[in-house]
């Protein structure tokens, strides 16, 4: 595992050992700041949609009534 990735899994496991309410004013903490919340929206939205049919992007310009 790269130094990066050891660092992200020695980070997650200590995340974990927190009681949940540790974990919960810490999450509440990183969702304060804009760009980091931002980021998990997307995250999540990305997951939600990972198994979703894809389609074709000229059908969705159609669709969508723009000339592409």
């Amino acid at each position: 595992m790269k130094t990066k990735g050891a660092t992200a899994e020695v980070f997650l496991t200590a995340f974990r050992t927190l009681t949940r309410k540790e974990q919960d004013i810490f999450l509440s903490a990183i969702l304060k700041d804009k760009r980091l919340r931002e980021d998990f929206i997307d995250i999540a939205i990305a997951e939600s949609r990972a198994r979703d049919k894809s389609r074709p992007f000229r059908g969705f310009l159609k669709e969508h009534g723009i000339n592409g």
